[in-house]
């Protein structure tokens, strides 16, 4: 889950309750006119990804393989497995492939917060907040 409250709530959209996400799977949403693909890890966090994969086109991110890379969880494309960061949207390899519209590959991100078990996601994608790396 994005820790960091950047957004006044009236700005949270709930999409559903924290129990209809099963863990490791993805879930589709419609926020405003984007497809959002929404992920519990088995840690307990949840993320909210665009669900169009920038380098097939296809609305597909939520079917996607969920795993990790060291402490880092990921969700690799179904497409063409490109594999990316959950917690910042940035493409961790693009198997050799081009995104489609000609950009560096990212999934935009919204920021997630959980209240009394409902899931709320942000009406509007956010900027990554970056990400502290570990030395070991």
């Amino acid at each position: 889950m994005n820790t960091m409250v950047r957004t006044k709530l009236s700005q949270w959209r709930r999409v559903c309750d924290i129990e209809e996400l099963a863990v490791e799977r993805g879930r589709a949403a419609l926020i405003g006119r984007e497809q959002v693909a929404l992920f519990r890890t088995a840690y307990g966090d949840v993320y909210a990804v665009q669900q169009l994969d920038p380098f097939s086109g296809a609305n597909v991110i939520s079917r996607g393989i969920v795993g990790s890379r060291g402490h880092v969880p990921t969700i690799a494309s179904p497409m063409y497995k490109q594999v990316f960061d959950l917690r910042t949207g940035d493409c961790l390899d693009s198997a050799g492939y081009a995104a489609v519209d000609g950009g560096d590959g990212s999934l935009k991100i919204w920021d997630v917060l959980i209240i009394d078990g409902d899931v709320l996601v942000t009406q509007m994608p956010v900027e990554p907040v970056p990400q502290l790396r570990s030395s070991a």
